[in-house]
């Protein structure tokens, strides 16, 4: 009897941040990601008297959810009922407290060391700022911070 491996898991990265959507956009951009665009899901709920209008916000044009957003790969699929994607994706939450401490979790962007200085002056371009050059017998990466100052390396 041959037993069938299961589906690969679809999965996000949740990410707290002060402005979500100014968040989503800078990832979106560095990652060539997709914003998400439920506004589908949006006007529904709305239009039912599920969500108010104070819990949303126009987003590139569009109704959206005020506190949340997410970002996804462009080839991933997604609902076209809710925009909502099927793959890897990065959903940012507002939260009141800011950032206080390094974080527990980071991306890595895999660049290549013949990409890695003109990737960090476009990622820098986009709002985040070079914290460190790391220079180790492991390999070599720039540390780097996004706008609301979250970690991330770029190798």
């Amino acid at each position: 009897m041959t037993t069938q491996a299961p589906a690969p898991l679809h999965w996000k990265i949740v990410i707290d941040a002060a402005d979500p959507h100014a968040q989503a956009d800078f990832w979106a951009a560095a990652l060539h990601y997709t914003a998400e665009d439920n506004s589908a899901l949006v006007e529904r709920l709305l239009s039912l008297g599920a969500l108010s209008g104070e819990a949303t916000v126009e987003y590139h044009g569009r109704p959206a959810f005020r506190d949340l957003v997410a970002v996804r790969h462009p080839d991933d699929p997604y609902d076209p009922e809710t925009g909502t994607g099927l793959g890897r994706r990065l959903l940012f939450q507002r939260v009141p407290e800011p950032k206080t401490v390094k974080n527990r979790l980071h991306l890595d962007l895999h660049t290549g060391p013949e990409r890695r200085a003109d990737e960090v002056t476009r990622l820098q371009a986009l709002g985040a700022r070079v914290l460190r050059e790391v220079s180790e017998p492991a390999g070599q990466w720039v540390l780097m911070a996004d706008p609301e100052g979250n970690e991330f390396c770029v190798q």
